[in-house]
């Protein structure tokens, strides 16, 4: 038996939805109005999302100023690599943490929920003490390494919810046709994984765009800089904002991890109807 929403109900839900939705995007709404005011009228009192005159110098004064494409590719190349790397460290010992049983496991548990107690605060002297003592201090290499680390034991924990998820009687029947370890994670294992290894992907990749503190402490270097501490100093040494370029600089940071997203969302949402229908 089923029952017809009333109008009035459906309404509602979409009056709701779009609340929700304008609750959401506000804040982009109004950094792209500000990215596209004069200084005259971001400074003025007046409030409104549409610019009186459209501005568009602010972008192109954000481009020519605080080197922001160099900074925009080390953030790339920072974001990639640490997403590379995490996923790839993260699947096999996910897959292990899963399956294990034990002290093993328990003491990898441990491990995990340690690591997320401690700010990143209170580590940054001996993180920066030994990164310098290896001669990877002020290096990209060496932010990556940081970045890894800081986000491995969350994505570890996370994906091992997935692996979890998957029935062992899989690779049980795998085992009594005859499959290798090998073939089992490759053919069974991992394409039921697959969302998984996508929002982890998501997750690290975000993460590492918008890290600011790390990167401003163990980064020295000008042509080092990735895109959030390139943004900074569009505050000015003496407190003078400039909110029109700041505002386009931050549209601008914003477009790489929209691409990204888009992408790998569609591929999240392909693995999970290919796992439903294997399921």
């Amino acid at each position: 038996m089923t029952s017809k929403r009333p109008w009035w109900g459906t309404l509602l839900m979409y009056v709701a939805l779009a609340a929700f939705l304008f609750f959401l995007g506000f804040p982009l709404l109004w950094l792209l109005s500000a990215s596209f005011k004069s200084t005259s009228e971001l400074n003025s009192l007046a409030v409104n999302l549409i610019p009186a005159d459209w501005d568009f110098s602010n972008y192109t004064t954000a481009l020519e100023r605080q080197n922001l494409i160099t900074a925009a590719g080390n953030s790339l190349l920072v974001s990639i690599a640490t997403m590379v790397i995490t996923v790839l460290l993260s699947m096999p010992m996910a897959y292990a943490l899963a399956r294990l049983k034990g002290r093993l496991r328990a003491a990898g548990t441990v491990w995990i929920l340690t690591s997320q107690v401690f700010p990143s605060i209170l580590i940054i002297i001996p993180l920066f003490l030994v990164l310098r003592s290896i001669n990877l201090n002020d290096t990209l290499f060496g932010l990556i390494l940081v970045y890894v680390t800081f986000t491995l034991p969350f994505t570890l924990w996370m994906l091992q919810g997935y692996v979890a998820a998957i029935p062992t009687e899989l690779e049980e029947a795998g085992e009594m046709d005859g499959a290798s370890r090998v073939t089992i994670l490759r053919t069974i294992i991992l394409p039921l994984l697959a969302p998984g290894l996508v929002a982890t992907a998501m997750f690290t990749f975000v993460s590492a765009w918008n890290e600011f503190f790390l990167a401003l402490v163990l980064l020295q270097s000008p042509e080092l800089y990735t895109l959030p501490i390139a943004l900074r100093s569009f505050l000015g040494a003496e407190g003078q904002t400039q909110l029109g370029p700041l505002a386009a600089g931050a549209i601008l940071a914003t477009i790489p991890s929209l691409i990204i997203f888009s992408i790998l969302q569609k591929k999240l949402t392909g693995g999970m109807l290919a796992g439903a229908v294997k399921g």
